[in-house]
């Protein structure tokens, strides 16, 4: 079956570069939305009920990730949509507060194909089967 996933940072070219790196991770995507921060990220999730995958960075403008995160998981509609954080904070900080808000993982800039492919091992089902 396949997904559709948002893609939510405050920069245009990672959005791109996480569109082609999900493409080529092989993973059975219908389609994939963007999102430039949190509020817009909200708007996509009421406007595409279909939404089943969220990658979000964590620094941005207007609501960051983390403020995402939280207010996916207060709603009843969206708080079972997973959700994977993708950072450059180095410190575990963020990261450990993301967990505790309910992030299924998370994954450093830069990133590479198959870092994302084994992030999301087991919460899309694979296009193909080797």
């Amino acid at each position: 079956m396949e997904s559709d996933v948002l893609v939510v940072d405050d920069s245009a070219a990672i959005r791109k570069i996480l569109q082609r790196v999900l493409r080529q991770t092989g993973m059975a995507i219908r389609s994939i939305h963007e999102a430039g921060d949190g509020q817009e990220a909200l708007e996509q999730l009421k406007g595409q009920p279909g939404i089943q995958l969220v990658l979000t960075d964590i620094n941005m403008p207007k609501m960051d990730g983390l403020q995402l995160l939280a207010a996916m998981k207060a709603s009843t509609a969206w708080h079972s949509i997973p959700v994977v954080m993708i950072t450059t904070e180095g410190g575990e900080t963020k990261v450990g507060e993301a967990v505790k808000l309910g992030a299924v993982g998370y994954v450093r800039k830069p990133f590479t194909a198959d870092q994302i492919k084994e992030k999301l091992a087991g919460i899309l089902e694979p296009a193909l089967r080797l």
